[in-house]
C-alpha cells in the first residue's frame, strides 16, 4: 500500500522506540483495517516532491545519452545515427543538398561526431581527378528546426531503440501526454519551433 500523508505526532515510548502518527485522506481504510498490530511492515518515509514533466527536448536528451552510455559511443554520435535513421533530408527551393568529401575512415569519423552539421552517406562513391575517393552525402536538417510530425517520429524511433537494449521508457501514454505539450508550444512559437535540439 502506498499514500501521501503527513506526521501528524512523532514520539519515543519508554522502552526507547519511536512512534510516529501518520495523517493522510488517500489511504484506503480496508487495506489499513486488513493489517493487525502484529504485522511487520517495511517502511519507507521521505519527503514528497512533486514530480517533473519532461519536454519532448529533455526527454530526447535524456535518452540518447542512456543510448551512447550503453553502446559506449558520444552523444553527438548516437544523435547522427538517429537522425540518420529518423530524420529529415534538407531539402531547400524542393531539391535535396548533397556534398562531396574524401571517402576516408578520418572523414566518416568527422562526420560521425558532427554537431553543427548533419550528415548521412549514400553508395555513391566515384574517383576523383586526384585519384582519391569521395562519397556522397546527404545533408539532413537540424532536428531544432522539426515540426511536430518530425519530432515525434524521431523520439519515436529513439524510443523503439532504447526498448531494444533494454532503456526504460516512458509509458505510451505520457510520451503522448508530452508529445501533445510539444506540438501546443510549437504552436506558440513564432516560428513555429520548439527550440533547439
Amino acid at each position: 500500500m502506498k499514500f501521501s500523508a503527513r506526521i501528524r505526532d512523532m514520539g519515543r515510548t519508554l522502552a526507547g522506540s519511536i512512534t510516529i502518527t501518520l495523517e493522510s485522506m488517500q489511504m484506503d481504510t480496508g487495506e489499513a483495517a486488513a493489517l493487525s498490530r502484529e504485522t511487520a511492515l517495511e517502511v519507507e518515509i521521505k519527503k514528497r516532491r512533486k514530480k517533473r514533466s519532461l519536454d519532448a527536448n529533455a526527454y530526447y536528451w535524456k535518452l540518447a545519452s542512456e543510448a551512447a552510455e550503453a553502446l559506449h559511443v558520444s552523444k553527438p554520435y548516437i544523435h547522427n545515427y538517429l537522425l540518420r535513421k529518423y530524420g529529415q533530408i534538407e531539402v531547400i527551393d524542393g531539391q535535396a543538398m548533397y556534398i562531396v568529401l574524401p571517402d576516408t575512415a578520418a572523414a566518416r569519423e568527422s562526420v560521425d561526431e558532427a554537431q553543427s552539421y548533419h550528415l548521412k552517406p549514400t553508395s555513391q562513391v566515384k574517383q576523383g581527378k586526384d585519384g582519391a575517393m569521395y562519397r556522397t552525402y546527404m545533408m539532413l536538417k537540424g532536428s531544432s528546426s522539426y515540426d511536430t510530425r518530425e519530432m515525434s517520429r524521431l523520439i519515436e524511433g529513439l524510443v523503439s531503440e532504447c526498448r531494444e537494449m533494454g532503456i526504460e521508457t516512458l509509458p505510451p501514454e505520457e510520451l503522448e501526454r508530452m508529445m501533445a505539450a510539444y506540438a501546443e508550444k510549437v504552436e506558440k512559437h513564432p516560428c513555429g519551433q520548439a527550440g533547439a535540439l
